[in-house]
């Protein structure tokens, strides 16, 4: 019997040590911040045999839905967590794993967000992801049936979260230059396109951007769209002028 054990050890440090090559060979690679979570979440999906795994990223004092194991497209980059509210909240603010094998909707700290169907499950595992000791996200499993976590399943998503740690980080930093370059660039496009509004309709700025809001509703397409077309038919007019 005790060499059965000593073997099975063998063979979980042995898996476990497959888990880190297999952090540092996918982590590695200089990647956008949602590739790098879906990595984390296969990972993670991986080790805990789960049936839900979401990672929110810190973002101006919320937390932020950024990744998920099953599909919520509707859900990604909406749903915000205040710091300290719920299971995930209590994690983000005290920078510790919390464990809960049955019953995770009935714990006190368990607040319902944007109506997942997730927040019927009954097993929670939630554990923060750190850089230096700063915040940086939250890594949560669920099972839909009682689940209870295993010390080694606990240190493993426990250690992957210290270990993404930084490239989390630096994924999250690139992904907000780029949300910042793309809103200077629309706003570029709508000061162009209100420009061309005034000009053609003889109208003040505040009418072209009621008429820009207009269309948007009424087409059903964001802003941005509305000012290039707006732009590219100025374009192809002067073009034909010439």
């Amino acid at each position: 019997m005790a060499v059965e054990i000593r073997q099975e050890e063998q063979e979980e440090a042995i898996s476990d040590i497959d888990l880190l090559h297999e952090i540092g060979s996918r982590i590695a690679a200089t990647d956008p911040l949602h590739v790098v979570l879906e990595r984390i979440i296969e990972l993670v999906s991986d080790t805990m045999r789960c049936d839900s795994c979401f990672i929110y990223v810190l973002d101006h004092n919320q937390l932020v839905l950024r990744a998920s194991r099953n599909p919520h497209s509707d859900l990604i980059d909406q749903v915000t967590i205040p710091l300290g509210k719920g299971i995930t909240g209590w994690v983000a603010t005290h920078k510790q794993h919390v464990a809960i094998p049955a019953n995770a909707p009935k714990d006190p700290r368990f607040e319902r967000f944007a109506n997942l169907p997730e927040d019927r499950y009954e097993a929670f595992l939630s554990v923060p992801i750190l850089c230096r000791g700063k915040l940086v996200g939250v890594i949560n499993t669920q099972h839909r049936e009682p689940h209870f976590h295993s010390q080694r399943q606990i240190r493993l998503v426990t250690l992957l979260g210290y270990l993404v740690g930084a490239e989390v980080e630096l994924a999250r930093m690139e992904f907000e230059k780029l949300q910042l370059a793309n809103q200077l660039e629309t706003r570029k496009l709508m000061e162009r396109a209100k420009g061309i509004l005034q000009r053609e309709l003889n109208v003040d700025e505040e009418a072209a951007y009621l008429a820009l809001q207009k269309q948007s509703r009424q087409r059903r397409k964001p802003l941005r769209e509305i000012a290039e077309a707006i732009i590219l038919m100025d374009d192809m007019r002067r073009g034909k002028k010439k």
